[in-house]
């Protein structure tokens, strides 16, 4: 996902499977499938994802859980295609932020003028 200019530069594995609704295992079950996807450690181990490694899990997402492919399925998609599949999850995905934007502003009005 392409982000403002003020994004940050690192995201924990936290804020990650929070992102995804995933369980912390299933990022690193990903990172075992897909050698292109190689977070960060620090000293202690921890993961930290920088910008180009959500890109790449913006496209597993939108290939896996949404399109249905399988994992090999999705390797091989991504090794074909890769920069078109990266276009189309980053539309997706900020579409579906501005989707959830415009919900909270829906809510907030509809709090403000109760019918």
């Amino acid at each position: 996902m392409v982000e403002s200019k003020d994004s940050k530069l690192f995201y924990s594995i936290g804020e990650v499977t929070e992102r995804y609704k995933v369980q912390p295992s299933t990022l690193h079950f990903w990172e075992k499938q897909f050698p292109e996807l190689q977070p960060k450690r620090n000293k202690k181990g921890n993961r930290f994802y920088t910008e180009q490694d959500i890109l790449l899990l913006d496209t597993i997402y939108y290939l896996t859980k949404e399109k249905g492919y399988t994992l090999k399925g999705a390797r091989e998609r991504l090794k074909s295609d890769r920069k078109k599949l990266e276009r189309s999850a980053t539309i997706r995905s900020t579409l579906l932020r501005m989707r959830e934007f415009l919900v909270e502003i829906k809510k907030e009005l509809d709090k403000k003028n109760p019918t």
